[in-house]
């Protein structure tokens, strides 16, 4: 059994990097379209910081936290969902093939529905949002004051790829959702795009309520705000113990494998449009 999930995971991962690769090779052929898209993509995203900015021209502090720990979290956030929306983002754009049948057409491919849909229309474009997070949260760590130790520099790609990994199944669960719903891709872009934002601020500017959501229930927190806060040494949303910090590769993990069967439910629950 172990053999056959290997082999079909190979088998996904290797189409979806044939199919990745064939629009990757579509997008370079006009190189200058290409830049200027990524180029929109990062100046788009970009205005998000730029509102949190306009925010501190007021204020010293949001809910405590100044400017260069927000900004730590937001390009925690920023950078995490990226890659995810880089790798999976494509999955938004399940709905509308369930809506007009073209999901019938990768259901009779010899590959993975999951890796195709994935793969489907890859953005090359959306390196732009990696990048701007990327170098927010690198102004970010030239400006805060932390003691760095072993553990936390070891956090620190561990809280990106983690981060990459929840959205990731975040996108893979909303997709599965739209099987049911038809065409829901707004309300999975509440959690996607929604989430990152959420994100980007700190945990003491919402309700309790919410925060305990977002960490018990749909367990975004585990993304930057819980490992953020080890890092920055302040107190942990809901008083939680320390060794939370480190837990996000499991709770990455736990929401891939929850993803997955989520998605083969919805699969199989496919009847197509008659047509």
């Amino acid at each position: 059994m172990a053999e056959g999930r290997a082999e079909r995971l190979a088998e996904g991962v290797r189409a979806y990097r044939l199919v990745a690769g064939m629009w990757v090779r579509s997008t370079m052929a006009y190189r200058a379209s290409f830049a200027m898209t990524t180029f929109g993509n990062f100046a788009a995203t970009f205005l998000d910081f730029v509102a949190i900015m306009l925010m501190f021209s007021r204020v010293d502090a949001l809910g405590g936290w100044p400017l260069p720990e927000v900004a730590f979290l937001y390009g925690l956030s920023a950078t995490s969902f990226g890659l995810a929306d880089l790798v999976i983002g494509s999955m938004d754009r399940l709905g509308r093939r369930i809506r007009d049948g073209t999901l019938d057409t990768l259901l009779v491919r010899p590959a993975p529905v999951l890796a195709q849909m994935a793969a489907d229309r890859f953005a090359l474009r959306r390196l732009g949002r990696v990048t701007q997070g990327g170098l927010v949260l690198g102004w970010a760590l030239t400006r805060v004051d932390i003691g760095w130790t072993a553990d936390r520099l070891l956090l620190m790609p561990v809280m990106v790829v983690s981060g990459c990994g929840i959205f990731c199944a975040v996108f893979v669960a909303g997709g599965a959702f739209q099987f049911l719903a038809q065409d829901a891709a707004e309300v999975q872009n509440a959690f996607t795009y929604g989430g990152t934002t959420l994100l980007q601020y700190p945990p003491t500017v919402f309700a309790k309520e919410l925060v305990r959501g977002v960490t018990f229930v749909l367990p975004l927190a585990f993304v930057n705000w819980l490992p953020a806060s080890y890092v920055l040494g302040r107190p942990y949303p809901l008083g939680l113990p320390e060794w939370t910090a480190f837990t996000s590769p499991l709770v990455a993990v736990a929401c891939c494998a929850l993803a997955g069967l989520a998605w083969r439910a919805g699969l199989r629950s496919y009847r197509s449009t008659g047509s």
